[in-house]
């Protein structure tokens, strides 16, 4: 696959990210990343503000209908499609804990979670734990069709091993790599590899 290519798709995941953001999740050298980045902008498919990036709308339109072809073995490989559909049925599971963790009922209503109960809060980082018990059975067909997805795989664990911690940041912080942001970028990463939308 070319670099150009991978490059600009880890882009299109990370949204907006530094060179080290992009090769953090693709698989490459930042210095590889950096100089395909340079190359991106000076062939306007990216723009570049105070070291992070973002693709052009133009770039985002092109790199959208490259996917069918770099990632046609992947599309008709029956063992991943399988394990990208028991991926979906996981992932509605981490949205009833993110949601756990975000609200919880008071006097039959939902309300903001404070974090003041410890054991409501260890709780539900416990059952975390049990989904990614399941979630490894689904990451090792997805990483043997698509090797750089064991990326992930070890992002989410670490994550987990931080909440576990006590570092409860570590599950659904937004400016860290936290399991929840790692999960949607993996979500995100396995959509554009399989052409599939992306539904709430």
């Amino acid at each position: 696959m070319r670099n150009m290519h991978l490059v600009l798709h880890g882009l299109a995941i990370k949204k907006h990210g530094s060179a080290e953001a992009v090769a953090g999740i693709v698989g490459l050298e930042a210095s590889e990343v950096a100089q395909a980045l340079a190359a991106a902008v000076s062939q306007g498919r990216a723009v570049e503000a105070g070291g992070a990036y973002m693709l052009t709308p133009a770039a985002r339109v092109s790199l959208g209908g490259e996917y069918s072809k770099v990632y046609a073995a992947q599309r008709a490989d029956q063992a991943f499609v399988a394990a990208y559909e028991r991926f979906e049925l996981v992932n509605r599971q981490l949205k009833e804990i993110m949601t756990a963790w975000q609200t919880v009922e008071v006097g039959g209503q939902s309300v903001a979670n404070d974090h003041a109960d410890k054991a409501y809060d260890d709780a539900v980082i416990g059952r975390l734990g049990e989904l990614h018990e399941r979630a490894e059975a689904v990451f090792g067909p997805l990483s043997a069709g698509v090797p750089r997805l064991a990326i992930y795989q070890a992002k989410l664990l670490a994550a987990l091993e931080h909440a576990e911690d006590g570092e409860t940041e570590w599950l659904s912080g937004a400016k860290i790599e936290s399991y929840h942001t790692v999960w949607f970028e993996l979500h995100e990463d396995l959509l554009r590899i399989l052409g599939r939308e992306r539904t709430e």
